[in-house]
């Protein structure tokens, strides 16, 4: 009872903020993510590509271009990586002027199980950025996924589940040059989707991300491929 209090809680507010978006500012976020364990390992790679829009096609927001080496202590269930990341980010509108970014971060993720059927995995993240036209900034990144089959207790072959997370972003230095600021609370990102379980290793997901930042929020349509091999 309690948990489906938690989620008629959290859907209740995630379709909150969306209303509040102009359905005119729609865009489109269409992504893939990879993981793989090498053999007989600890270490890995992971890392995603996203294709990010300000409307539902053609008119590039970002594109995203991020990998690392992970590593899996024995004993723990966590996973760490070290990375870099290429983001080309373009103007709204007509324009096709560009900029660039170089990132590296350092991630943890902890992954755990809450009751028969909810999945739960904390992610932080730190990053080192370098903005074109800025001075070198970082940032700090808290992420919470859940995950809710619905007509299996796992997320194994052939499930259909309910995908949340909210994502917290604070920026480390306020001062990027040139007498130009940014505030510490840097944006805040709701999502609520649907994804579906097609075998071990491969889930697809549909759904709805509510992105804020001070006094601004934007709707996306994101879908996304997630595959571990």
């Amino acid at each position: 009872m309690k948990l489906k209090l938690t989620l008629l809680i959290i859907l209740f507010i995630s379709v909150k903020s969306m209303a509040q978006v102009e359905s005119g500012k729609t865009g489109a976020w269409y992504m893939y993510f990879f993981d793989h364990k090498f053999k007989e390992s600890q270490f890995g790679i992971q890392g995603d590509v996203q294709y990010r829009n300000w409307n539902l096609g053609g008119d590039l927001e970002q594109l995203l271009l991020r990998s690392g080496v992970t590593y899996r202590p024995k004993g723990v269930n966590a996973k760490f990586t070290l990375g870099y990341a290429h983001i080309t980010t373009g103007t709204f509108g007509d324009s096709d002027d560009t900029s660039t970014e170089s990132r590296i971060y350092q991630e943890a993720l902890l992954p755990h199980k809450l009751g028969n059927r909810v999945y739960l995995t904390h992610r932080f993240r730190y990053e080192q950025r370098f903005v074109e036209d800025q001075d070198f900034r970082t940032r700090y990144r808290y992420n919470l996924f859940m995950n809710v089959p619905f007509n299996k207790s796992a997320l194994e072959k052939g499930a259909i589940y309910a995908a949340l997370y909210n994502e917290l972003f604070v920026n480390g230095q306020r001062d990027i040059g040139d007498n130009r600021e940014v505030e510490f609370f840097d944006r805040n990102r709701t999502y609520l989707g649907i994804g579906y379980v097609l075998k071990p290793g491969m889930k697809f997901q549909l759904g709805w991300m509510n992105q804020k930042t001070n006094g601004v929020g934007k709707a996306q349509l994101q879908l996304s491929f997630h595959h571990n091999f």
